[in-house]
């Protein structure tokens, strides 16, 4: 089995990674009514619910978790929308194939409301990165990243649109890589054997 993903709601990043034909062998939410989950189920996908308003502290949810994850043995787990902070005993289980996508060029804007941040902060471009996940939140080595320029009349959510399209099409391109073990970490940074491109910037020839 190659790749579980881990979602909270729509789970469109899911729905790309399964589209781009990736071997997506589960599908687990933390809530029962998250929409990604009847995508997953129509393609035969098999699905999975550990609700963590079920567990009385946060260690408890992440255990189960992990006892879910690993039924399905995978070699890649990618959080696809999946809005629960992990603890570092959960990191450390699957270090260096849990993976993540954030919307920002991190290490800017970490954590929520990135496109409003970055709208108030004035910045001129913008973007997605997908990472490897460590203890610190969103703050693992880069795999990926796509830049999208923020026009003078954007708004969040006309922003949060554009950014949104490029994360379908990184994610899944990071998976793959990972998948054909073309990933190589050193430190913090990683590099692509055969130097594709980690930096993708829409309308670039």
């Amino acid at each position: 089995m190659a790749l579980v993903v881990l979602i909270s709601g729509r789970g469109s990043n899911m729905r790309a990674l399964v589209e781009a034909e990736l071997p997506v062998s589960a599908v687990i939410s933390n809530l029962a009514d998250a929409q990604g989950l009847d995508f997953a189920a129509q393609r035969g996908i098999p699905t999975r619910v550990v609700e963590h308003r079920a567990f009385p502290a946060r260690e408890d949810f992440d255990r189960a978790l992990a006892a879910e994850i690993d039924r399905f043995s995978p070699r890649l787990i990618a959080l696809a929308g999946f809005m629960r902070v992990l603890t570092a005993p959960f990191v450390a289980r699957f270090e260096g194939r849990l993976v993540n996508i954030h919307p920002s060029l991190l290490p800017a804007f970490p954590g929520l409301h990135t496109h409003e941040r970055a709208l108030a902060a004035g910045v001129k471009v913008h973007g997605c990165t997908v990472h490897f996940v460590t203890a610190e939140l969103d703050a693992g080595p880069i795999i990926v990243q796509a830049a999208v320029p923020v026009r003078p009349a954007d708004t969040a959510s006309a922003l949060a649109a554009r950014v949104l399209e490029q994360e379908h099409v990184i994610y899944p391109r990071a998976a793959k890589w990972f998948l054909d073990g073309k990933l190589a970490v050193a430190g913090n940074a990683v590099h692509v054997k055969g130097g594709d491109a980690q930096l993708v910037i829409p309308g670039a020839a």
